[in-house]
């Protein structure tokens, strides 16, 4: 028997009266049972990403009273004896989805409004002549402020400033990129990066979640900056004069070119192009669209999704977002009579751009979505694309696949009924399960809210 199988049913530990000494495994003593327990944890996972993607919006000014509402709502209905019906915190999941679209447009809005509507940019993968800082994590702010000081400073010509992972998509944006020290980005997601930090010769910056403890061989040149942190590396708050003084220390790094990374699309420059589109595909030059994207993880499955990417035939476009493209943004894709056949969007609060895209596709398709192939295969590692799936399964789209391992906060039952409400899919070979995409494609139901809004 497996160690998987071994696991007790439930683990909750959040009351006293919990059972000595973890708390209590088959049965809550309040009278929660394991589904009741997987359901509120469920939730509170989608509240975890709802909360990151609300946290960037209000560092930028931007407020929706609605959301906070939403957080303490949801969180209160998990405290003790409070909420003991698993049909409502179903709808309370569903729920956290549309306060979840809510939140990336607010993000997207405050984004746009601060920095510029995005554009299709290619992002330099080499390195230029100058010492280097390298900022990883998803906060745009932080990394504004450090151009801005560099370039206050008269260092714009000695320092140079690379992102990696999901900061790639900042170059895209008007009011980031004008600044002369951003110049490319080095390396790919957030599981290689203790590799590739030791391989960066300068000053490296964290500044949200996908940053990890350092090894020796950078950890005296990392610092953290915002909602960051680091056990024994010093954290910066708005003043990045150290890290600035201490890039200045490091070797400077040599001018090499290495080819590009195109990342900038956004609903805003991709809208002008569906009239084509659909031109296109009714001319069957476009035979599918895939939505391929999500978290990037240490798993061997993550093979599947470069595989899948490569095998996807050349009249299908594939649209892409967070940092699992790493596997396979690479690739010059072509294009299809002058569209892309491959678009990144950027980081994982960027689908909002892919949800715009679909909802206006439908609409001028008459309401037909279900007539054009759309298949949807994420990947997904923490809480903030457990929130993207509960987003998709609120607008009522079907056949959605995902990987590379089931979430495993939902018990078997729980699992089971929202495959057979969603006909939720795991990944399995992406030779087989290409030959389903093609075949059904992704099934949005008539009284969804994409047809409605």
């Amino acid at each position: 028997m497996s160690k998987v199988e071994t696991l007790p049913p439930m683990l909750c530990d959040q009351c006293a009266m919990s059972i000595p000494p973890r708390g209590c495994t088959v049965y809550g003593v309040c009278g929660k049972d394991p589904d009741l327990q997987s359901l509120q944890e469920g939730l509170i996972y989608g509240l975890k990403g709802i909360s990151a993607y609300y946290y960037h919006a209000q560092s930028l000014g931007y407020d929706d009273p609605e959301i906070a509402h939403f957080l303490a709502t949801a969180l209160y209905k998990t405290l003790t004896n409070v909420d003991f019906s698993k049909e409502n915190f179903l709808k309370m999941i569903l729920e956290a989805g549309r306060i979840h679209i809510k939140t990336m447009e607010l993000l997207d809005k405050a984004y746009v409004e601060t920095y510029g509507k995005p554009q299709v940019v290619k992002v330099p993968t080499g390195t230029e002549e100058g010492h280097g800082i390298l900022v990883t994590g998803h906060s745009y702010k932080p990394l504004y402020e450090l151009l801005k000081q560099i370039r206050e400073m008269g260092l714009e010509d000695k320092i140079k400033v690379y992102t990696h992972s999901e900061m790639l998509p900042a170059h895209s944006y008007p009011k980031i990129k004008e600044f002369e020290s951003l110049y490319g980005n080095w390396g790919g997601s957030w599981v290689y990066q203790k590799k590739e930090f030791a391989e960066f010769p300068g000053v490296i910056i964290g500044t949200s979640n996908c940053v990890q403890q350092p090894t020796p061989a950078y950890a005296d040149r990392i610092f953290t900056t915002d909602i960051a942190g680091l056990e024994g590396v010093p954290h910066l708050e708005n003043d990045f004069t150290p890290a600035i003084k201490r890039a200045l220390e490091t070797p400077k790094m040599q001018k090499k070119e290495d080819g590009y990374i195109v990342t900038g699309f956004h609903h805003t420059n991709v809208l002008p192009l569906l009239d084509k589109v659909i031109d296109l595909i009714n001319e069957g030059k476009i035979r599918h669209i895939f939505v391929v994207g999500g978290c990037d993880l240490p798993n061997p499955k993550m093979s599947y999704y470069s595989k899948l990417t490569q095998l996807i035939p050349k009249d299908s476009i594939i649209l892409s977002a967070a940092c699992a493209k790493f596997h396979y943004n690479r690739r010059d894709y072509g294009d299809i009579e002058g569209i892309p056949r491959f678009m990144d969007f950027g980081q994982c609060n960027n689908v909002y751009s892919i949800i715009v895209l679909a909802a206006e596709l439908a609409k001028r398709l008459g309401k037909d979505l279900n007539e054009l192939p759309v298949s949807i295969v994420l990947s997904w590692m923490e809480q903030k694309a457990v929130a993207i799936l509960y987003s998709l399964l609120y607008l009522g789209i079907k056949g959605i696949y995902i990987g590379p391992v089931p979430p495993r906060f939902f018990t078997p039952p729980v699992l089971e009924r929202l495959v057979k409400e969603f006909d939720l899919r795991l990944i399995s070979d992406p030779e087989k399960d290409l030959r389903e995409m093609l075949k059904k494609g992704t099934k949005v139901d008539e009284s969804s809210p994409i047809f409605t809004n």
